[in-house]
């Protein structure tokens, strides 16, 4: 097999093109082996033992491992800063092979074999007893008395966590809140609402698959090359699951494709590196099926909300409360993480004025694994509170737009729990932007009262979303610039480009900083562990803000020393560069820089003096300018005076946060006999500070709102109850909408400066995601006054809602 790369262009020294260049290399694919995990078909029970007689007849099989050969190493998978704390260690839950099954699909085994047909060949032929338990696929069935713990190593029961949360005085509780606003205003000026909401196990459907392969190096060191979005948490967590020294552990994360949240996990890089080791350190690949992604890797939280909500006649929240109970299936992955996160943003979202009560439980059961998902959380959090809103404001007859600008958090909201602040506020900016442009005046009214099996409804959705993770985990980011010799720059970066235009932003912000024209900046899309600064990765929406700030440090430094090196060269005795091509053109500048600040004979000029503009070094303020820093760089690499290699290397510790937000604003067309909903008009506004490229942003959420839709109307991963086996782990059904269910998605930016952002920016990744789909199920309330409490609300569903209610 003959790789052939692109082709390069061949330049001298000083920058000429001389010719060009291809790259080759050669691959034997008798070199690499191929891996294929055996899955449990039991969802519950533990693995007895194996027949492996026939499947090592197979010709080319290597080697079978199983979960009696697996290191006795229990590791956590989550993709988190790791904690020198250990309460808030993630929890070690996970072997690379697990003898106790706790899911329909576990990893109990995997072969290893010179090619794919014979590795898939004898999987199937492996012969498995089990001891098999009672599936506990729901949370009812987990949280049930007498139900068997899936984990009595690390909780007594299925609870992984239940948090209590509250908004107002740390004893508030939502019935303290009845009793207060008894005694605030008559009994006929409060109204109460009590509704419970559903939200779907669903996969994240990234068009790469998580594959990988894995081998030992000379020295020793196992490699792994994979699709993550996560390298250097992915190192520990596999030094950690094959009880080795981290340092012999290297990960390599090429330019790939999407993630969203998926391969912000831990996924089966551990299990590939053992299975090199296994075989000698030889080289082996392991491909995992879409099916087995869509089963066997993670899922968003399956999340039910059962809601209450406090309210005057006039349309002030007094009071609400959430009970969230979430599905985390069977391994606790990022833990109740996701579910605090879901409870938190609920209790933020609006003011309510005697206060907010939250509990949240985080259950393991055996179904599917839940993980991090574009939103962490907070597209459930946003269903159950924008749900809630508009029910609210339906049952008194106010528009839902005016009911939450009453109540939305304020400019300057500050979270009392974490302390996190709103440094800028475009809330209320985007809520007027949205009606403006879906005509909502108009529209909200004209909608109410119809009458007929086709109808119309417009319908909103807000969401606020915080910046990265501090102070709730550590924000750690390093990034790195070296200066070659023809003036152009290396960027290298931790930060993890997944298909989200990282490096097209770091790469803007490094030449806005450092002043190297963006053209002659030459970021490393790979992540190599080895060599890579340190970044905890792409997740939290985080990459721009805190990486970002890193960049921006980073650039300020290595412009500095570039600085340096010109005021050197400008100072230095010339005579000693007399025998260099500069020597006129720097002598010749010298003279000019001078003249232009009125500097006598004796004064030196200092790096202060100067700057850096679309790669030249010009007086500070522009004018004039000296030379190129092209000269610079070859002077100071290969000066015999003053030899030095300029470079930067800068970690920012980030210790702030902020809130974006935002809304979704929808028209709708239903089809009520049919159950169809017709997209007719959407757009996202969003508040994410100061946009670093209009056009990623605005694909950002071209994509995010996208998969708002299908979270709205088609998606679901099911699960059978009986026996934990997943139905539709495909592409045919498991519903993602088509180009043919999507409308024309329209975005707008209200574009504020936030302070604590490297350039004013802020969150923009995960939140495009979050308010679609329950800005479609107030249109459909608004359309034909339906209260959808489960998406996704599929055609099923709506018809046998319409039923009950008489419409069809």
């Amino acid at each position: 097999m003959k790789i052939v790369g692109q082709e390069l262009k061949r330049v001298d020294a000083y920058g000429k093109v001389t010719g060009e260049a291809k790259y080759t290399a050669d691959l034997e694919p008798r070199d690499i082996l191929h891996g294929k995990v055996v899955h449990a078909t039991i969802a519950n029970g533990r693995v007895k033992s194996f027949d492996l007689t026939e499947a090592m007849k197979v010709p080319g099989v290597v080697k079978i491992v199983t979960c009696f050969d697996a290191p006795d190493c229990q590791f956590p998978t989550a993709g988190h800063p790791w904690s020198v704390e250990s309460k808030h260690q993630d929890i070690c839950d996970r072997r690379v092979l697990n003898e106790r099954v706790r899911l329909y699909g576990d990893d109990i085994a995997a072969v290893v074999a010179e090619n794919e047909v014979a590795a898939a060949q004898a999987a199937r032929l492996i012969k498995v007893e089990y001891e098999e338990y009672e599936p506990i696929v729901t949370v009812e069935a987990a949280m049930a008395e007498g139900a068997t713990p899936l984990h009595p190593d690390l909780r007594k029961d299925n609870v992984i966590v239940h948090s209590h949360m509250t908004m107002g005085d740390s004893d508030f509780t939502f019935d303290k809140g009845i009793l207060a606003a008894r005694e605030m205003y008559p009994g006929e000026e409060l109204i109460a609402v009590e509704e419970e909401y559903d939200t779907p196990r669903i996969s994240h459907c990234h068009i790469e698959l998580p594959v990988s392969w894995a081998y030992v190096d000379t020295n020793g060191k196992v490699t792994v090359v994979c699709s993550t979005q996560i390298p250097h948490i992915v190192r520990r967590c596999t030094a950690q699951a094959l009880g080795i020294p981290v340092g012999q552990v290297r990960i390599i994360k090429p330019y790939i494709g999407g993630g969203f949240g998926n391969k912000q996990d831990v996924l089966y890089e551990p299990l590939n590196a053992f299975l090199s080791m296994s075989v000698g350190g030889r080289p082996v690949r392991l491909e995992i099926s879409r099916e087995e992604t869509i089963s066997g890797t993670r899922t968003r939280h399956a999340i039910k909300g059962k809601c209450k909500g406090l309210m005057t006649k006039d349309g002030r929240i007094l009071a609400r409360k959430i009970d969230a109970f979430a599905n985390n299936g069977a391994y606790a992955s990022h833990g109740h993480a996701i579910c605090a996160n879901c409870g938190n943003v609920f209790k933020d979202l609006y003011r309510d004025e005697l206060g907010c009560e939250v509990d949240c439980w985080t259950v393991y059961t055996s179904s599917p694994t839940a993980g991090a998902m574009r939103g962490y959380g907070i597209p459930q959090a946003v269903w159950f509170a924008e749900c809630l809103t508009d029910d609210l404001a339906d049952r008194i007859g106010m528009d839902p737009c005016e009911f939450r600008l009453k109540n939305c958090m304020e400019e300057g909201f500050v979270d009392p729990a974490n302390g996190i602040t709103f440094h800028s506020y475009g809330l209320k900016r985007c809520i007027e932007e949205g009606k403006s442009y879906i005509r909502w005046d108009e529209k909200w009214k004209q909608y109410r009262n119809q009458t007929g099996p086709v109808r119309k409804g417009v319908g909103m959705a807000i969401f606020c979303y915080k910046t990265g993770v501090h102070p709730i985990s550590l924000e750690t980011s390093s990034a790195r610039m070296v200066l070659n010799q023809d003036g152009s720059m290396q960027l290298c970066m931790g930060a993890t480009e997944i298909g989200q235009g990282a490096d097209t932003v770091f790469s803007q912000m490094a030449s806005e900083t450092t002043g190297i024209s963006f053209d002659k900046v030459y970021i490393v899309s790979t992540q190599d562990t080895d060599t890579t600064p340190f970044d905890t990765g792409a997740y939290a929406s985080r990459q721009t803000y805190v990486s970002g700030m890193a960049c921006k440090k980073c650039g300020e430094e290595f412009r500095g020393k570039i600085l340096e090196y010109a005021a050197y060269m400008l100072n230095h005795d010339l005579t000693d560069l007399s025998k260099t091509v500069y020597a006129d053109q720097v002598k010749e500048a010298a003279g000019r820089l001078r003249e232009a600040l009125g500097l006598g004979a004796d004064e030196d000029v200092t790096a202060e003096m100067l700057d850096i503009v679309d790669s030249k070094v010009v007086v500070s303020g522009g004018d004039p300018v000296l030379f190129d820093v092209a000269v610079v760089a070859d002077t100071a690499f290969y000066s015999l005076d003053r030899s030095v290699h300029i470079t930067a290397e800068v970690t920012n510790h980030c210790k702030d946060n902020t809130f974006s937000s935002g809304c979704c604003f929808v028209e709708v067309e239903v089809d009520m006999p049919l159950g169809l909903v017709t997209m007719k008009d959407i757009v996202n506004v969003h508040d994410s500070g100061v946009l670093i490229n209009p056009k990623t942003a605005a694909a950002q959420v071209h994509g995010g709102m996208s998969m708002g839709l299908g979270y709205g109307l088609s998606e679901e991963l099911l699960v059978d109850e009986k026996t934990g086996k997943t139905l539709n782990n495909n592409l045919l059904d498991y519903k993602i909408p088509t180009a043919m269910d999507t409308p024309e998605l329209n975005v707008r930016f209200i574009q504020l400066d936030d302070p604590t952002g490297p350039y004013g920016n802020k969150s923009l990744g995960e939140p495009p995601a979050i308010p679609v789909a329950p800005a479609i199920r107030n249109a459909i309330l608004n359309a034909t006054g339906v209260h959808m409490n489960m998406t996704p609300m599929t055609a099923q569903r709506l018809i046998a809602k319409f039923k009950e209610k008489g419409l069809i």
